[in-house]
């Protein structure tokens, strides 16, 4: 790598498939600027999150930390505890979000010099008081309303599935909007310290609103169907049901009501999502041609990935909140500066947790000890030899996803039922082998497992939660090393299973 510190950008998109590039064998996808990515990159086609919704996800991967740890499950406050991105702009570099980083509280700094917030297109309530974000005040300022409750007024809305495209000039699109404030920002951009750069799309989440033409494209695509079988959830945690129900109201625009799915209406639904996906691609095609035409591309990590995915009718459900692989296996692509390693495919268990360490490891920054991800830097050589972990993780609200690259258990805490799947025989997910005898001893293996993950990451961020330091030693003692003042808090690390 250049002796230079280098730019670090990372451009994350909302609730998009891992299913969703062209380049990684997805025909029915139009994405030629994540192709590009993919071919001047490393794709991690395991890459798991570790929240199954957005704000649990990103503020465990911002702060390096699980839900367990953090307390948040859902749409729970974290802007409050310290993030990576403060320790880059401590460190020296420039830190700007431009898009959507969902912290709770909206509008706290959260370690970024500038901001250009925007959230979830219809999840701003005016009426009842809240602010705007700069999206929807640039709407206002053109005479343009925030699109929220078209539910009450589209007679067919609930047919739809959240397909509607989307129905303004495009510069309204939110995620034009975000593209342009990227772009406008990359070209004007005079600062000399190595920057940060982090571009937060809100697309493809619901609504399914792609630019019309881009839904165009899509007119004769055959659509893949979804993952599922008949009474499928009968046999499943009763969560599961409990979810599709919750989400099939008419109360809320959010609302996408699966009882009234057909094969016609899903096809309308997914053909919506990916034209989505394409609508954000342009977008970041037209960063990549900015960030070339400024010189950044020769010394900049670049990083793509989504928060979590979306199960899209997989399971006959839609959203995100449980644990299938449609939710939890996202993509991600990393363009390393030297790019020893083009469009090579990385099949090793990754987890979302990794980008902190990842991006401080480039960074040369020293690496806060709470921090649970492994640094994704020794994957940049050609030719590396890393020895990958056991298990990834995911936690929401009551569940914890336990998965290795043959199983995955989910468990429900304070009841008896969970879910457990072989992979192998069972990529789908489709049979629920957990009260099966034939599958007990791989269940109580990872249980055994989890207990163990759970007790060491408890153990090993007590001293964040005794005073939130970057850096504290803890008493670890291991095989090669029994005093039980542990190594330094630079060399310590809690075991990765």
């Amino acid at each position: 790598m250049s002796h230079h510190r280098p730019n670090i950008i990372l451009i994350m998109t909302d609730q998009q498939r891992v299913d969703t590039i062209r380049a990684w064998g997805y025909d029915h996808m139009i994405t030629p600027a994540q192709d590009r990515i993919a071919g001047e990159g490393v794709s991690f086609r395991r890459t798991y999150c570790p929240g199954a919704t957005c704000v649990a996800s990103r503020a465990a991967i911002f702060t390096g930390m699980y839900p367990h740890n953090t307390g948040v499950y859902s749409f729970n406050p974290w802007g409050d505890h310290r993030n990576w991105i403060q320790d880059l702009a401590d460190s020296g570099y420039w830190c700007a979000n431009i898009g959507k980083m969902h912290f709770v509280p909206r509008d706290v700094p959260g370690g970024f010099h500038e901001r250009v917030i925007v959230e979830n297109p219809t999840n701003v309530n005016l009426a009842s008081g809240g602010a705007d974000d700069d999206w929807g005040r640039y709407m206002t300022f053109h005479g343009v309303q925030r699109p929220n409750n078209r539910h009450k007024t589209d007679p067919d809305w609930w047919n739809k599935l959240q397909g509607v495209p989307w129905h303004e000039e495009e510069k309204f699109h939110s995620d034009v909007f975000i593209g342009n404030a990227a772009l406008n920002w990359i070209r004007n951009h005079r600062g000399e310290k190595p920057f940060f750069l982090e571009v937060g799309f809100t697309g493809p989440h619901e609504p399914w609103d792609p630019l019309p033409r881009h839904l165009d494209l899509y007119k004769d695509t055959p659509m893949p169907k979804p993952v599922a079988r008949e009474n499928e959830l009968a046999e499943k945690p009763r969560q599961h049901e409990a979810l599709k129900k919750m989400f099939s109201g008419d109360g809320h625009e959010s609302c996408i009501n699966m009882y009234l799915a057909n094969d016609e209406r899903i096809d309308h639904m997914r053909r919506h999502y990916y034209a989505k996906v394409t609508t954000v691609d342009e977008k970041i095609g037209e960063i990549l041609d900015a960030l070339e035409e400024r010189g950044y591309m020769e010394n900049t990590l670049l990083i793509f990935c989504s928060d979590h995915g979306e199960n899209l009718g997989d399971h006959t459900i839609a959203y995100k909140w449980l644990m299938y692989d449609s939710v939890t296996n996202i993509p991600l692509i990393i363009r390393y500066p030297d790019r020893a390693r083009q469009g090579e495919q990385v099949h090793d268990l990754v987890s979302l947790m990794d980008l902190g360490p990842t991006i401080l490891d480039a960074a040369g920054v020293p690496v806060p000890t709470y921090l649970e991800g492994r640094s994704l830097m020794p994957y940049a050589p050609a030719n590396s030899d890393i020895n990958p972990r056991k298990y990834v993780f995911c936690e929401d609200n009551y569940q914890i996803m336990m998965r290795s690259q043959t199983h995955k258990m989910v468990y429900y805490i304070g009841q008896e039922e969970g879910e457990l799947y072989d992979l192998e025989a069972d990529p789908g997910e489709l049979w629920n082998r957990w009260s099966e005898e034939a599958y007990s001893e791989i269940k109580s293996a990872l249980k055994n497992d989890l207990l163990e993950w759970l007790a060491a990451s408890n153990y090993w961020h007590a001293g964040y939660k005794r005073d939130r330091s970057s850096q504290y030693t803890m008493r670890w003692p291991t095989e090669d090393n029994c005093n039980l003042q542990g190594p330094s808090a630079q060399d310590a690390q809690p075991p990765h299973l």
